[in-house]
């Protein structure tokens, strides 16, 4: 990316050294220079990992998911002596924020709702792939993903390691994460402490 300097050092040897004519090749190429580097900025700005506000809601439009729920979801909202709602889970109630629970998603539970959009945009949906597309969905790692297919038209979704938020778990349970067939019953099982992992008979992973 050229710089004003590098507009400037193409001055020929007749114009160089008087400061009127560099002067107005500065106000010149400014710019033109500023335009480059909005330009080069943009994939920054819009990617998932750090988009914030109206540029997240842009890469929602893009995959598909809006900011907002259908209708409000209740008991999110931080408080004392919640386990679930506590430091770090709960979600802290605006002055602009319906009292009858969260509509609008904060930046970082919509940035792994969309997340899930496109793990769910990819999926084939065969349970071979489905560790690959919930990969997508926290790739830290910290909070680990799977799926079972019990055979009865249903499907184990499990979640150990690292507890997401409650209002993330909130979404995953009105299906707000596609991440099943059509027709197939979706059944939960989270873990309720950090680092713990969701019990099964002759089964040691994460």
């Amino acid at each position: 990316m050229a710089s004003v300097d590098d507009y400037l050092a193409l001055i020929t040897s007749y114009h160089r050294g008087k400061p009127k004519f560099a002067a107005m090749i500065s106000a010149l190429v400014e710019p033109l220079v500023a335009i480059q580097e909005f330009i080069a900025h943009l994939p920054i700005d819009f990617d998932l990992d750090v988009a914030i506000g109206v540029q997240l809601d842009v890469v929602g439009e893009w995959v598909g998911r809006s900011r907002f729920v259908e209708t409000p979801i209740p008991n999110v909202y931080f408080s004392f002596d919640e386990e679930m709602r506590g430091f770090d889970l709960g979600v802290w109630k605006g002055p602009n924020d319906n009292d009858f629970g969260v509509v609008r998603l904060d930046d970082e539970t919509y940035r792994t709702l969309l997340r899930a959009k496109i793990a769910a945009n990819n999926w084939d949906g065969t349970l071979e792939t489905a560790k690959d597309a919930l990969s997508i969905i926290f790739p830290d790692g910290e909070t680990l993903l799977f799926v079972l297919d019990n055979q009865d038209m249903s499907m184990t979704f499990g979640v150990a390691g690292k507890v997401p938020s409650i209002l993330f778990l909130a979404l995953l349970s009105r299906g707000y994460v596609p991440l099943k067939p059509e027709g197939v019953e979706a059944i939960y099982a989270i873990t309720s402490f950090d680092g713990a992992p969701v019990f099964g008979f002759d089964v040691e992973n994460e």
